[in-house]
């Protein structure tokens, strides 16, 4: 093992000691708040489809219902790491009711989050969730004509492309992994996949064009906006590493408390991926123990800063550690090699990092 990283069972030995038994207890009443969601919701949808609403109350109320899909979406994350009920048939049934507005179906989610990404994060080849390297992105012809517009062009695509991107992508990972299954499990990870396709496309007959738009498809956008928010800022600033680090590959936010309390403490991104089957409710109380034993290696900033670093940052791996944008030929430091979120200024590249080395390696 490469003696500058630890694995996350590494950090966890060291601070479990210092956590009261409670923290590894699991945490019923977080689904308290998921019912408060999934109230919300039907009432915002029997608003909308009930009554003939000004454009902008159905706005509103589609932007509550969009918040509540997003919140709903990241204590099925919770649920389905097994922190607020015993039991994996409860599991399933709760986080496909959770996950539902999202598309996304429990079997998958554990295949591709608990067991892969958690696994392997931030491997350049094992993870599915890891950004494309110079090396991918030679062999995509079609990628590399979309990293010859102007930077500021890609930039505001990306993140456009946040509103729909987690769908995007879970598709994306069913298709890959669908064949992985055991045969008797595939019918359920399909069944898993079309139901809550056919359930969302299938309301439009029952409450037409205009309101589905408002009930379903607007704010599902804006859930997509809110998860990929974060999902975004939790290892894209990262580098790659060949030891699975949580201090060296992930970042942890700051948001206000209250919306830490909407969003089931999903900001403590770091600390989860050191303790992915202890409830969020106890991370606060193990990011003290981190910044207490490694404060120069965690790696937090507020939520507004990474994001302005993602805008400012392209998103093509060279070696590891850069960030570059090969049609300038300009590299990027990630966290923990030079990249600096308050003063992000690119290098040009040199040697066999300059452009013509980049186009040749």
């Amino acid at each position: 093992m490469n003696k500058e990283f630890h694995s996350f069972g590494w950090y966890a030995s060291k601070v479990s000691p210092h956590l009261p038994k409670k923290a590894f207890n699991r945490v019923p009443g977080r689904l308290l708040g998921g019912l408060a969601y999934l109230l919300i919701t039907i009432a915002g949808m029997l608003a909308i489809g009930l009554y003939d609403l000004p454009f902008l109350a159905n706005i509103a109320i589609s932007f509550v219902i969009g918040a509540s899909f997003a919140a709903m979406g990241f204590l099925g994350h919770e649920i389905l790491h097994g922190t607020v009920v015993k039991g994996a048939g409860l599991r399933n049934f709760l986080g496909a009711v959770f996950f539902f507005p999202l598309l996304t179906g429990p079997l998958l989610w554990r295949k591709w989050h608990n067991v892969t990404h958690h696994v392997h994060t931030q491997h350049e080849e094992k993870d599915p969730d890891t950004w494309l390297s110079k090396e991918d992105l030679d062999k995509k012809p079609a990628l590399k004509l979309i990293y010859r517009l102007p930077f500021s062009v890609r930039a505001s695509l990306e993140f456009f492309a946040l509103c729909f991107t987690f769908t995007l992508h879970s598709t994306k990972i069913f298709f890959a992994y669908i064949k992985e299954f055991q045969p008797e499990k595939r019918r359920a990870v399909w069944f898993q996949f079309l139901l809550p396709w056919v359930s969302w496309i299938g309301l439009i007959f029952f409450v037409g064009i205009t309101n589905w738009l408002f009930i379903f498809l607007i704010p599902h956008l804006i859930a997509n906006a809110i998860v990929m928010g974060y999902i975004s800022t939790n290892h894209r600033l990262n580098p790659l590493v060949p030891v699975n680090d949580p201090l060296a590959n992930t970042l942890s936010v700051t948001v206000p408390r209250w919306v830490d309390v909407l969003h089931f403490n999903f900001s403590y991104h770091t600390e989860h991926h050191i303790f992915p089957s202890m409830s969020s409710k106890y991370y606060p109380l193990v990011k003290e123990h981190i910044k207490d034993n490694w404060p120069t290696r965690y790696h937090e900033m507020p939520m507004s800063s990474a994001l302005k670093a993602l805008w400012k940052t392209p998103r093509v791996y060279y070696n590891g550690k850069d960030l570059i944008d090969p049609q300038a030929g300009l590299a990027y430091g990630s966290l923990g090699n030079g990249l600096n979120p308050e003063a992000i200024k690119p290098r040009p590249m040199n040697g066999s990092g300059s452009r013509e080395g980049i186009k040749q390696a």
